[in-house]
């Protein structure tokens, strides 16, 4: 009986790490069309008797503003260019704050971010942490930053129903994402804590210091190049 639930189990890790891998080097190459995210937002919309809001236009990056790519990485991760998928220093940093009776929360990075958003469920427990570390590694391994940023821009809740940075650009400022200036850029950046609550426009005060916050760090950090 031990020996069966023992195969039972390593047959399970092995699909499991197969299907992960095949999602993965799919979506390298494929457009993400929904996320889990997407999904659980339009069943809460539905549960609610609300009207179902659901905006997502995949882009390329390259029409993604330099702006916006750059708020995000200054307000959210401004050590991804150069970190593996994991901001060690930021981690420790909670563990310490943690440890002294604050609550156990930030220091993810953007590519920990892109991996729960694409493949799995919001939340908080360690069982969706461990995953999350697991498909970190994946896509910092099979995609690189260009890819994970372009990800990212394009899948993330920026808004009320409103996915990616497209829709999010067309929602808040109308026009494309391509030609958001350094403000509205902030604008978005600045909302992606709280997407459901925040607006990007009008901004209300905390929004507005957030934007002036962003635009200087965006300064500070200058121009900026992706690895592949």
């Amino acid at each position: 009986m031990f020996k069966r639930l023992l195969r039972f189990i390593f047959k399970l890790l092995v699909w499991f790490v197969i299907i992960s891998l095949g999602l993965v080097l799919l979506y390298k190459w494929v457009p993400v069309p929904v996320t889990p995210l997407m999904v659980i937002r339009s069943i809460q919309q539905k549960q609610s008797d609300k009207a179902i809001v659901w905006k997502h236009e995949w882009i390329a990056l390259d029409k993604i503003s330099k702006n916006l790519q750059l708020a995000v990485i200054c307000s959210e991760d401004q050590k991804f260019v150069y970190h593996n998928g994991f901001d060690v220093q930021a981690i420790e940093k909670v563990i310490n704050k943690a440890s002294d009776g604050g609550k156990l929360r930030g220091a993810s990075t953007i590519s920990q971010q892109t991996a729960k958003n694409v493949f799995l469920w919001p939340g908080r427990s360690w069982v969706r942490k461990g995953f999350e570390v697991y498909f970190t590694f994946l896509i910092e391994q099979l995609w690189g930053k260009e890819h994970i940023l372009e990800v990212y821009l394009n899948s993330i809740e920026m808004g009320n129903g409103i996915y990616g940075a497209e829709a999010a650009s067309q929602y808040w400022f109308h026009k494309k994402a391509g030609g958001l200036s350094k403000y509205e850029a902030a604008a978005i950046a600045a909302i992606l804590p709280n997407p459901l609550k925040m607006k990007a426009a009008p901004a209300s005060n905390y929004i507005q210091q957030r934007k002036e916050w962003i635009v200087t760090q965006m300064g500070y950090y200058g121009a900026f190049s992706l690895p592949k």
